[in-house]
């Protein structure tokens, strides 16, 4: 669904949808108000050009699923689901979740970057937090798969909030090999060996994610980086990183082993539970001992060192570990041999060093500046990016901008101008236009309180005001356009709607006294009544009112109601003297005056 001009978006006569929050690989997020129980909501979305997608449909509603069967402070809520009809006639199917405000660990990290250091307590903490949210999705049946900085968010009270089920499977589903498509799903650098593999996984895979997640809050960046997810994946499978005290002395040898275990290649050498991790984190956060990884760890890095890693792809029925032969009789035999080929590989490779040696050493790579591309839109950098021979990374960076219009290139990392090797990636950073705040609420302040809030508070907004006919005192703020907490640029123009503190006295002349009564009560006016034996009108029929229609009184005004008193007058007269004997006294003053 896509908005068009001004025109209010709502789903399904309940859901009133805002701004955009976000936007991810087959969803958009947006805020919204739930008009039945008036609260502020999140909205995901299927994207549009997804919706005829039968796959699309069948992943987006099982996050819906799995979502809505958990229950945990630490996992994001799931309120509702339903579908709606696009303009196009495909059922776009939604969830509505809990409206979490905060920041994501992936926003908080690029803040580290610019020397907001993450303690390694807090790194901890926070970890623990999500651990603890694993445990109970994974006592659930439900395995995550995609847990990743840009995944947890933190909110203002440091409340930790993991969100996005997307590809979240059922436990029991997982008896399978992951994809039998070779595509991997996850984020590669979070990505766990057996993911990488494509071969099945389970709760131990989580385990592993959550060891990048804590990797990267340790030390500012993921465990492995490479320049496509291909070489990233291939780390995962094949290498070993280097302990987090490596990259930040503050890390203790303790909280290397935690790392060291979650991110142990065999599964069985991980933690076993989301449980059995965070017992290790606390245990460190009291100031107790962690012991290092058991040696089998050990041995796959010393596997790795000797033996040619072969590439890594996805197999299509998942992978088998080898066992021994029982009909094998010479083991020794063939550990002998296993032996004399290692030594070979090594002669050989010392040769191939020698030989290079004595040559040419190789070419240096060519270098390429990276061209300035900021101002233009995704695309049309891409090309200029390609064109060098650059890789352009498959994940653009968003960043609010006042300066640069939403969609359009900002800056890329490296920076335009730079120097660097051809076929090196670089980073899209693109602007999501100016910087959004929450709508704040002053709702009951006086019109001058509330201008003063807005205009110095962080959104720095202009502030039009709109009288509008209310019982409250004169001056009061009734409501605001954007509402409250509704997403609103910083600097944009805001409408307070004012109480004028005056009623528009409507004419009653001529109805029942009951329904004259009635309609003056409702807008908060009190009616007293005298009779008009005289008056050539049907009995209980109101022949004058004092004030006259069109006044405008405070609330409260008394409004004095002359009315026929003559049982015997069954037709309407062409004409009364009612206006001589409509004056009377009002109950209030009403002048009227601004106070």
């Amino acid at each position: 669904m896509t908005e068009s001009g001004d025109e209010t978006i709502r789903l399904g006569d309940r859901y009133e949808l805002g701004g955009l929050l976000g936007r991810g690989g087959m969803a958009d997020v947006r805020v919204g108000r739930d008009l039945r129980l008036g609260r502020t909501v999140a909205v995901k979305q299927l994207r549009g050009d997804l919706a005829a997608d039968d796959t699309f449909q069948a992943r987006f509603r099982r996050e819906a699923q799995s979502s809505a069967a958990l229950n945990h402070p630490s996992i994001v809520a799931v309120y509702d689901t339903g579908e709606s009809i696009d303009k196009h006639g495909s059922h776009v199917p939604y969830i509505v979740m809990e409206y979490v405000e905060g920041q994501t660990l992936r926003d908080i990290l690029r803040g580290a970057e610019n020397g907001r250091k993450i303690l390694p307590e807090r790194a901890l903490s926070i970890t623990a937090d999500v651990l603890s949210a694993l445990d109970y999705s994974h006592r659930s049946g439900i395995i995550h798969r995609d847990i990743k900085p840009a995944n947890v968010m933190l909110t203002p009270s440091g409340q930790v909030k993991v969100m996005d089920f997307g590809i979240a499977r059922a436990i029991a589903d997982t008896s399978s090999a992951m994809t039998q498509t070779a595509a991997v799903i996850g984020t590669a650098q979070y990505l766990s060996p057996e993911q990488a593999r494509g071969e099945t996984v389970d709760a131990r895979s989580d385990i592993y994610s959550t060891g990048c997640l804590l990797y990267e809050l340790l030390t500012g960046r993921p465990p492995f980086v490479g320049d496509s997810p291909v070489s990233v994946a291939y780390q995962h499978v094949r290498e070993e990183a280097r302990p987090p005290s490596q990259l930040n002395p503050d890390v203790s040898a303790a909280i290397d082993n935690i790392v060291a275990k979650s991110l142990a290649k065999r599964v069985e050498d991980r933690y076993q539970s989301a449980a059995d991790m965070r017992k290790d984190i606390e245990r460190v956060l009291a100031g107790q001992a962690v012991e290092a990884p058991t040696a089998a760890t050990a041995v796959v890095s010393g596997a790795t060192a000797v033996a040619p890693a072969a590439p890594v792809l996805p197999v299509a029925g998942g992978a088998r570990r080898a066992e021994p032969d029982p009909d094998d009789d010479e083991p020794e035999s063939r550990a002998k041999w296993w032996i004399i080929g290692a030594i070979a590989v090594l002669l050989l490779a010392g040769i191939a060093f020698a030989i290079w040696k004595a040559t040419d050493s190789p070419a240096a790579p060519i270098q390429v500046t990276v061209p300035d591309v900021a101002g233009k839109d995704v695309d049309t950098a891409t090309r200029a990016l390609e064109n060098k021979k650059f890789i352009v990374s498959t994940k653009t960076e968003s960043q609010a901008s006042s300066e640069v219009d939403k969609g359009l290139v900002i800056e890329t990392d490296p920076p335009a101008g730079e120097s660097i090797d051809e076929g090196s990636t670089v980073t899209l950073v693109v602007s999501e236009g100016p910087k959004q705040v929450a709508m704040p609420d002053v709702r009951q302040l006086q019109f001058k309180v509330a201008k003063e809030q807005l205009e110095n508070g962080e959104g720095k907004f202009k502030v039009k005001r709109e009288w509008v006919d209310n019982t409250a005192d004169r001056g009061v703020v009734i409501n605001s356009t954007p509402l409250v907490n509704a997403p609103v640029d910083v600097g944009s123009e805001v409408t307070l709607f004012v109480s004028k503190g005056e009623v528009t006295i409507p004419n009653v002349v001529g109805q029942d006294i009951d329904a004259a009564t009635k309609a003056l009560e409702d807008l908060g006016l009190k009616v007293t009544t005298k009779d008009d034996p005289a008056a050539q009108a049907p009995d209980g029929q109101v022949t004058a009112q004092n004030p006259g229609p069109d006044s405008k009184v405070p609330p409260g005004t008394t409004i004095v109601l002359t009315v026929s008193a003559n049982p015997g007058q069954d037709t309407d007269p062409t004409g009364t003297d009612g206006a001589a004997d409509g004056a009377g006294v009002i109950g209030t003053e009403a002048d009227g005056t601004d106070g």
